[in-house]
């Protein structure tokens, strides 16, 4: 029994770290001034849908660990590469700057989430549906990235806005 809810300690500390580690790379002065489209939510709304997709994600690894299958550490893989795929994406957009290779980089880590759902659908089904909303905040967040970098000059603005 302890066992059991060791291991799912474990992957809330994962989360923890992930999410500690992507929130250190601080939006500032540098995000708050640049133009994003009207519907870009409000920080606080960033910072619920992101406790509770991650509070979700590590739900979902937990469930695929207590499947005991031996495909178990492939699927947790692909988990732990979008994590730090996750992590990824914030030194890219908030430290650096680099809108674009950030949204490049967001392109990776949904193909990896579909990845990481398939081989948790695989094992448990209401793991990978745990997933879900995650892959749709991704999504969304791909379409606000580029709207941001175009809207900012980015690859697409001379296209898109004239």
């Amino acid at each position: 029994m302890i066992a059991r809810y060791a291991s799912m300690a474990v992957f809330l500390a994962l989360v923890v770290l992930a999410a500690a580690i992507g929130g250190s790379f601080e939006a500032g002065e540098w995000y708050y001034s640049m133009n994003k489209p009207s519907w870009t939510p409000a920080p606080w709304i960033f910072a619920l849908v992101w406790a509770v997709l991650y509070l979700m994600m590590a739900l979902a690894a937990w469930q695929v660990w207590l499947t005991g299958h031996y495909r178990r550490l492939g699927a947790l893989t692909w988990w732990m590469i979008q994590l730090v795929l996750n992590v990824v994406w914030s030194w890219l957009f908030f430290d650096l700057h680099r809108l674009g290779w950030a949204w490049i980089e967001l392109s990776l880590l949904i193909a990896v989430v579909v990845l990481c759902i398939r081989a948790f659908r695989l094992l448990s089904k209401s793991s990978a549906n745990l997933m879900a909303p995650y892959l749709v905040w991704l999504i969304f967040s791909w379409v606000l990235n580029l709207a941001t970098w175009t809207m900012n000059g980015g690859l697409f603005s001379k296209v898109l806005l004239g």
